[in-house]
């Protein structure tokens, strides 16, 4: 076995394979950027060695400075993770050469076959297994790629043929639209992998996204480890996984099953891997890809089977024989998983950055037949930077039924609290108590049709809305009583029977008898009566109402007028003000809002990637202005209606932050 290993990768991943080389007795070696010079993943391993500036093409991708820092810290084995240098042949071959070097991961060859998208195409053809209608090529050039749509139609989907994780991926319905899909891909690709190919397949709408987990070693043997089911997605990133799904029966899941070690076997392939699958409406299922890596979901799938799945690669790495059949393999219960991302789900799902002033998950633990686990790369004070994806954790639970196991994540995403970046709790938290996932019916299309306006928010019923107006209430209470004790003030409201006026979501509500004493909380809403138990302190972010039945996490923070609340997929703020200021409030006038027509805000942080239009050009509706770089993902800007450019703010390569002017119009 290793003594030590090194990591070729950051964040959520690399903190993963270092806790189980922690328990398995390995060192450990981190690899870092100018940028994560005090990320976790350093602070965890045992040593660490700089390899670059931020641009993952001037680090995470540099296979010289990577094999450099392995011999210079003495390590024997290098890690890739997942994302970066998991995939590249190249770099397998020369960690397998490099002397007293063994690559964990699948062999070059293993890599070869499968790891490059169009040739695992190309070897499930020649077992058997249906692939999706396209070229099975790269992209020549745009006659090459014009040729191609014309032959199996619009829609079509752009891919990388090197990488994954929704990078370098386009889905193009149009004619016009296919220069500017190529052209995005082309620079996502080689920013992200350092490698520019690009293929053209057949987009189908309605589909569902399962994987098939598979563990090969060098002895031959190839199991499967059962299916994931990722069809929940946006910005073709996947958002929750699941295992198994509920989709599938035991004939389907076997035919799966077969068809992946098959592909594997056909490969030589000889680690963790991963065999994704479409299904359409027909449940026929067809092949999509490999990654010849460790998923970011494999935990769903560890989750379920009891196996370390990093551990089997660092033992399989060292020549040892799986230690079970397909016989062995017996996943029990049900695990799903959330990612956890910077990003504003109100604002189209674009990347936020900066420093991460709060960070507090829950504890990881058994809940009963249940069990909770996070998976994060990142620690309160971190900087989420523009240069890497912004993916802050994820969080699994496991359960004996797929309800069960909801609830679980459903409770836990509530007691996450994130601040001083945008984030997409709220929002998953509302795809948990969506009626159409509870029921599984899902598909890739989940996310456009189920909140095809963009996120807002759930809708609060009766006793969410009691609930929201009571904590805000309460702490209302709270901080008037801090107020009152302060030395030297008059004396404080009668706290005893206090009443309010208090504002939810634009309608006023009358709060009578109101008090808060020894934790327990009473009050009247608009003459109903409501209690509960609390132990709320100001500066706790979370808030803890015990009603009869059950307990809520709150999400609470002082706001303009009141408390902002967050629980279960709903963000609203709730203004609560005694009665005499209340009306005061009615007599202030409304502040309008700037006049933005004629500006091009920064919709995010990131990196002007290219300024497409001149001063005094004429543009129409639907035409590329700016593209923007954030978290390896071009974010094209274009014109929302005709006009005339008076100012261009910016030029390429300019660093921007939120709400930067860009542009104006004349």
């Amino acid at each position: 076995m290793f003594k030590k290993i090194l990591i070729a990768n950051r964040g959520e991943i690399a903190c993963r394979i270092i806790k189980t080389a922690r328990r398995m007795g390995i060192a450990t070696v981190a690899v870092y950027s100018d940028a994560d010079k005090d990320a976790l993943h350093v602070e965890m391993a045992d040593q660490a060695v700089r390899i670059g500036p931020a641009p993952p093409a001037l680090s995470y991708l540099r296979a010289d400075a990577i094999l450099e820092a392995a011999h210079a810290t003495e390590a024997e084995a290098i890690h890739p993770g997942y994302g970066f240098l998991s995939e590249r042949q190249a770099f397998a071959e020369a960690v397998t050469k490099a002397n007293g070097l063994t690559f964990i991961g699948p062999s070059p060859e293993a890599i070869a076959a499968v790891g490059d998208k169009i040739q695992s195409k190309k070897l499930a053809q020649s077992v058997n297994i249906s692939i999706i209608p396209g070229f099975v090529g790269e992209i020549v050039d745009m006659a090459h790629a014009r040729r191609i749509v014309k032959e199996i139609g619009y829609p079509v989907i752009v891919k990388s043929s090197a990488g994954g994780g929704g990078k370098g991926l386009r889905i193009v319905g149009a004619e016009n639209e296919l220069l500017q899909a190529i052209h995005s891909s082309h620079n996502e690709t080689q920013a992200s992998f350092g490698d520019d190919r690009l293929f053209i397949e057949k987009f189908f709408p309605e589909t569902r996204h399962i994987e098939i987990q598979v563990m090969g070693d060098k002895h031959g043997n190839v199991v499967s480890l059962g299916e994931r089911e990722c069809s929940v997605q946006r910005r073709h990133q996947k958002v929750i996984e699941e295992t198994p799904s509920p989709l599938l029966d035991a004939g389907m899941r076997a035919a799966m099953g077969e068809q992946a070690v098959a592909l594997a076997k056909a490969a030589g392939y000889d680690s963790a891997g991963t065999v994704e699958f479409i299904v359409d409406k027909n449940r026929k299922f067809y092949f999509l890809e490999m990654n010849a890596r460790l998923q970011v979901e494999h935990s769903v799938t560890e989750m379920v089977t009891g196996v370390d799945l990093v551990e089997l690669m660092i033992r399989v790495a060292a020549g040892e024989t799986l230690p079970f059949t397909q016989s062995g393999v017996k996943p029990r219960g049900w695990a799903i998983e959330a990612r956890v991302y910077a990003e504003d789900p109100q604002r189209g799902f674009l990347p936020s950055s900066g420093r991460l002033l709060r960070y507090r998950t829950p504890p990881e633990d058994a809940r009963g037949d249940a069990a909770l686990r996070i998976d994060t790369g990142v620690q309160e004070g971190a900087e989420i930077s523009v240069h890497y994806d912004p993916m802050i954790a994820k969080v699994c639970a496991r359960a004996p039924t797929r309800d069960a196991a909801i609830e679980v994540l459903s409770d836990a995403l509530d007691e996450i609290a994130i601040g001083g970046i945008r984030h997409n709790v709220a929002f998953l938290s509302a795809i948990m108590h969506n009626r159409r996932f509870r029921e599984g019916r899902l598909s890739t299309a989940f996310v456009a049709e189920e909140f095809p306006h963009g996120f807002r928010g759930r809708t609060l019923d009766a006793a969410a809305k009691r609930r929201f107006l009571a904590a805000g209430v309460a702490a209302e209470l709270v901080r008037l009583r801090r107020a009152s004790a302060i030395s030297g003030t008059l004396n404080g409201p009668h706290l005893a029977g206090s009443s309010f006026t208090a504002t939810l979501g634009g309608v006023k509500f009358a709060i009578a008898d109101a008090y808060l004493h020894e934790g327990r909380f009473f009050a009247r809403i608009n003459g109903e009566e409501y209690a509960a138990a609390t132990d709320w302190r100001p500066g706790m972010p979370i808030l803890h109402l015990r009603e009869k039945e059950r307990e809520y996490a709150m999400q609470i923070a002082p706001a303009s007028g009141g408390w902002q609340v967050s629980q279960g997929g709903v963000l609203t703020l709730v203004c609560v003000r005694g009665l005499k200021a209340a009306d005061l409030a009615t007599l202030m006038p409304k502040k309008a809002a700037a006049d933005t027509s004629k500006l091009l805000l920064c919709p995010m942080p990131g990196l002007v990637a290219s300024v497409r239009v001149e001063v005094g050009q004429e543009v129409k509706a639907g035409e590329p202005l700016v593209v923007v770089e954030a978290m390896k993902m071009e974010n094209v800007l274009i014109a929302e209606r005709n006009g005339r450019i008076g100012k261009i703010n910016v030029k390429k390569g300019d660093n921007l932050a939120l709400n930067d002017v860009i542009l104006e119009f004349a």
